[in-house]
């Protein structure tokens, strides 16, 4: 019998909960069916459509004949516009434009003007009911500023070759992340350049056991403190940190390295500067954004797309293709994803009933825009990896839209970062429940992947603390010298490598670490701004502790390797989810299974446990142990032996158990002895 059309209902197949909205799957599904027919009744197919940067901006092109560079632009409520720049003297009467029907206008530069226009800072200058403004434009794929931040001029570059001299890494069986932001990458105070992190950061990244790097801010943004989310040019590389080449070659190295590049790509709002950003382009409120108080984000104080809108959808849409094929990167993990879908943008949602996700205030412009995203990221490169910051659960959203998902290869886990900020806050380690934390951190929607992580960026901002400072606070300062022990600092680096082995081990099918976190890195991150005196003295990172061996962060570094080491070739982060083997409360004990290890914790202050029996499945045999948080090369005491192996002893039932000596507040990873 001939496979069923899909019609958005094979989730239902993975959760039978859904059984009741089968009507509102069918709905979303109908939708994206729409959209994609008329894109390809009008456009082709979908990758046509997604080519507006091939288009609009700047393009060699020919006319009547002649070779030349053609700029259009979309403006449909312009009165009239013309091209501004160098090149012409700033002369708006020297190349005026013209527009079509559907509101777009253009400009013809023959042989000489565009030899001249090449390189040349420019703007298109707009008349409209709003006056006369000189804006960037909108498709511009570099923008410069004067030293002091002030007098953004889009430049135009035209295509030139590159040469690329490694392949993509093949796509991880499950990746493992490192966060990072290439302006406070290093020790010096200033903003540090693609180049600084290509010669200074990329080798230790592949030296620690990452397979995938997740770059921060690379689209233009002109308030640095932003973190690179409020963006304005988005086909622009931030100029801070270099030039389109200097990105490419960070990539190109970086896949040398074995290393994959995703970045941060923010399409869940924008500026709302009228000068460098989108607002106001063409004299109204509704031209790129929802007009009125729907286009304003009422958290973020930035503007927010309609997604509904043809020639939006085409801008993000040919934004998508344009990253993946003109830098070469591996994929995106999707900012404001809950913003997006979402009405009420999440702003103060329980989530409790499969209503919110399908029924009530489903932005579903925005969830139509996001499958086409995956579409067309995943038909440019069908080996790209895209991850939903997404706190909401939404369903399906990391399943494929063929059974009515969203798309997304990954969801990041952001419940696991909350509940360790909020257990340190709030509660002493003497009173950690271990059967909720083992749900907390296998608490994840069935059959979607997850990446988990303990903090990122977010928790390590000026305003909250780094694990490591939750733990240890301001006796870092005085007391990590390997020289000496104080309890505070023990109690600070066990537990920083239980929470982040735990987290790894049981919470997705992913990791994510951010800059300097893997070492403990001390403080937080402040950008310069007016409250601090635009100082930069927390605005980047102390690798020279992790290197100093007389310091305990050396320990911490050599930990995080080791941990990552366990998923050689998905071991254990591609496996399925943790089973729990056993559990003690009252002694602070939890063990459980994945990928063929078994994970013991003893997260108990004082008490050692002599003979903890877990189960291990097998009969006979021997275990061993591939990794012991308190080993001494992880400035651990050392209380078990490197090379210690434990006999299997069988059951009565049938399987088998170990006994094992765990101290108190430390773990153990043990495997099978080869046979």
């Amino acid at each position: 019998m001939p496979e069923a059309q899909p019609d958005g209902t094979g989730l239902v197949r993975h959760d039978p909960w859904l059984k009741p909205y089968e009507d509102s799957l069918r709905h979303r599904y109908r939708r994206l069916s729409q959209r994609l027919r008329e894109i390809e009744v009008a456009e082709g197919t979908l990758l046509d459509f997604a080519s507006g940067h091939r288009r609009y901006g700047f393009n060699r092109g020919v006319h009547a004949g002649a070779d030349g560079v053609w700029y259009r632009e979309w403006a449909p409520n312009a009165a009239a516009m013309s091209l501004v720049g160098a090149f012409n003297g700033w002369d708006e009467r020297s190349h005026p434009m013209t527009v079509d029907r559907y509101g777009v206008w253009s400009v013809f530069l023959g042989r000489d003007a565009a030899a001249a226009v090449e390189g040349s800072a420019v703007k298109v200058r707009v008349r409209s009911a709003a006056g006369v403004q000189d804006r960037i434009p909108a498709y511009i794929r570099r923008v410069e500023f004067d030293a002091d931040g002030s007098n953004a001029r889009g430049i135009v570059l035209l295509d030139r070759p590159f040469t690329w001299r490694h392949a993509r890494p093949t796509k991880p069986k499950a990746p493992r992340i490192y966060e990072a932001h290439v302006g406070m990458c290093l020790e010096r105070g200033g903003v540090a350049t693609f180049d600084d992190f290509r010669e200074r950061v990329l080798p230790r990244i592949a030296e620690g056991g990452y397979d995938t790097i997740q770059l921060m801010a690379v689209q233009e943004h002109p308030y640095y403190a932003s973190f690179g989310y409020h963006v304005s040019n988005f086909f622009a590389v931030s100029s801070r940190f270099g030039t389109p080449d200097d990105l490419r070659r960070l990539v190109d190295e970086a896949h040398g390295l074995g290393l994959r590049v995703v970045m941060d790509l923010v399409h869940s709002h924008s500026v709302k500067n009228t000068v460098e950003g989108l607002r106001g382009f063409d004299g109204t409120d509704h031209q790129y954004f929802h007009a009125g108080a729907r286009g304003e984000h009422p958290a973020w104080d930035s503007m927010l797309f309609d997604y509904g809108s043809w020639e939006v959808a085409r801008f993000l849409l040919s934004n998508v293709r344009y990253w993946l094929e003109e830098y070469r990167l591996d994929g995106f993990r999707f900012d404001g994803v809950t913003s997006m879908m979402y009405l009420h943008h999440g702003l103060g949602q329980g989530f409790s009933s499969y209503d919110d996700y399908l029924r009530w205030g489903i932005d579903e412009d925005a969830v139509t825009y996001l499958q086409l995203a995956n579409i067309v990221a995943h038909e440019v490169d069908p080996q790209c990896t895209t991850i939903a910051e997404d706190v909401s659960g939404m369903v399906g959203l990391c399943r494929p839209v063929a059974e009515g998902g969203i798309g997304f290869d990954y969801r990041l886990a952001m419940g696991l970062p909350d509940h360790w900020i909020a257990t340190l806050k709030a509660t002493r380690d003497e009173e950690w429940r271990m059967e909720d934390m083992f749900r907390t951190l296998c608490n994840r929607r069935h059959m979607e992947a997850h990446i988990a992580y303990c903090e990122s960026h977010d928790q390590a901002l000026v305003g909250d603390k780094t694990i490591a400072f939750w733990l240890m606070d301001k006796e870092m300062y005085w007391h990590m010298s390997r020289a000496g022990r104080h309890p505070v600092i023990d109690r600070g680096l066990a537990l920083h490598k239980m929470i982040r082995l735990i987290t790894f081990a049981a919470g997705g099918e992913g990791y994510l670490n951010f800059m300097g976190n893997e070492f403990g890195h001390p403080e937080w991150i402040d950008f310069p701004r007016e409250g601090n005196g635009w100082s930069f003295h927390y605005c980047r990172r102390q690798w020279s502790l992790a290197d100093d061996a007389n310091l305990r962060y050396a320990g911490l570094l050599a930990f995080d390797r080791a941990m990552l080491a366990l998923d050689a070739g998905g071991r254990v982060l591609a496996s399925h989810g943790a089973e729990l083997l056993a559990v003690h409360e009252d002694h602070k004990l939890l063990a459980f299974r994945r990928g063929g290890l078994a994970f013991l914790f003893n997260w108990h202050p004082t008490r050692s446990e002599v003979a903890f029996r877990v189960p291990v499945g097998s009969a006979s045999g021997r275990m061993k142990c591939v990794l012991n948080t308190d080993a001494t090369e992880f400035d651990g005491f050392g209380a078990v032996a490197g090379d210690q192996t434990w006999p299997v002893v069988a059951g009565p039932a049938g399987g088998g158990h170990v006994d094992v000596y765990l101290p108190a507040r430390s773990a153990l990873v043990l495997g099978p002895c080869p046979a």
